[in-house]
């Protein structure tokens, strides 16, 4: 048997793919009765995930492609990983990056559930196809747990602590919007925001900031005692600010860089609408259960489409023909808009 009986699970990945990675973990925690350690990267993995039903101890990468001579980072998540001992593992990142950490830490092939073994399905979504990962056992695991009961597949589930929400809302306060309601808008994303004109060709998800305002304009008209803030991180707030020299609506406010993890998921469980390009936010907004549409150009909605609570609409709108997101009329966000049905308002805590 091995020396650790809980499970491993690899995956550095966006905001956005960790948010899709919460039902797989949730559904090993469950079937193994044990929480789920998990070999990771990026700043926004503990606070998004730390916490989470099922989560255990989150081992953090600065990075996997650096060689490992050079790589304290590395040295100590081996050692860290030989110390918990070998165990049921599944590694979930493309082309094997990384995978010789596992190796270097004495988990051998027989214990890991290599997801490229399992390719995704022509059509099918990233739940769908981490749902079938889950349900693969390493070789080593000569009696594996029961299966779970059938059920159908789970959508990503965050939950906010209420420490997050009595935050949330001192900060909304400082900002004058105590009981406020609230819509949200979330126009970039890490592939517009790279150096560079963020018009170039090669940006498909950049959508024109005058549609943006037509689109903030329209949220206004469908809800004007709502207060609508602009989403982002402090790379994004000059893209916010031009956005919001193209829109009328008065009740607009630019808020990127002023949202740490925590917060941010707050803000989104607290709000009663989202339109959002394809990126991170989105995903974690459909976590919490957040009525929003969603603009996708290239990518496919079937195969990347936020998946939350099945009470929660998500609306997406796509460019036609597929391809850069400029392809995308405002009439048609604007239409989506008019027919999202909205979060009931949350109630003012006493």
């Amino acid at each position: 048997m091995a020396g650790n009986a809980r499970p491993l699970v690899m995956r550095c990945g966006a905001f956005g793919d960790m948010v899709l990675l919460t039902p797989l973990l949730r559904e090993l925690a469950a079937r193994f009765g044990q929480p789920v350690d998990l070999v990771s990267s990026g700043g926004w993995t503990r606070p998004l995930l730390a916490g989470q039903p099922g989560v255990g101890e989150l081992y953090l990468l600065e990075s996997r492609r650096r060689p490992y001579l050079i790589s304290p980072d590395q040295w100590r998540l081996v050692r860290a990983l030989r110390r918990r001992g070998a165990g049921p593992t599944w590694f979930l990142d493309p082309g094997g990056i990384g995978k010789p950490l596992l190796t270097r830490a004495g988990i051998g092939a027989e214990w890991i559930v290599d997801a490229e073994r399992l390719p995704r399905l022509p059509g099918e979504h990233y739940l769908e196809r981490f749902w079938r990962v889950a349900a693969a056992m390493p070789a080593a695991l000569g009696t594996p747990p029961p299966p779970l009961p059938a059920h159908a597949v789970a959508g990503s589930v965050l939950e906010v602590s209420d420490l997050s929400r009595r935050e949330v809302r001192d900060w909304l306060a400082g900002l004058g919007l105590a009981g406020r309601r609230l819509l949200l808008v979330q126009a970039g994303n890490k592939r517009t925001m790279r150096r560079g004109d963020r018009r170039r060709g090669s940006n498909t998800k950049y959508w024109p900031e005058e549609r943006w305002g037509a689109v903030i304009d329209a949220m206004a008209a469908r809800c004007p005692g709502h207060a609508i803030l602009l989403l982002g991180v402090a790379s994004e707030h000059a893209l916010n600010e031009e956005i919001r020299r193209h829109a009328r609506a008065a009740a607009v406010f630019n808020v990127a860089a002023e949202l740490p993890v925590p917060r941010l998921v707050a803000l989104l469980e607290l709000a009663e609408g989202m339109v959002s390009v394809d990126t991170g936010p989105a995903h974690a907004a459909a976590a919490v259960g957040l009525p929003l549409v969603v603009l996708f150009g290239a990518a496919e909605p079937s195969l990347y489409r936020p998946w939350g609570a099945p009470q929660a609409a998500t609306v997406c709108v796509r460019a036609e023909p597929p391809g850069p997101l400029e392809g995308l009329a405002a009439a048609e966000v604007e239409a989506a808009v008019a027919t999202l049905p909205l979060r009931a308002p949350a109630a003012t805590p006493a």
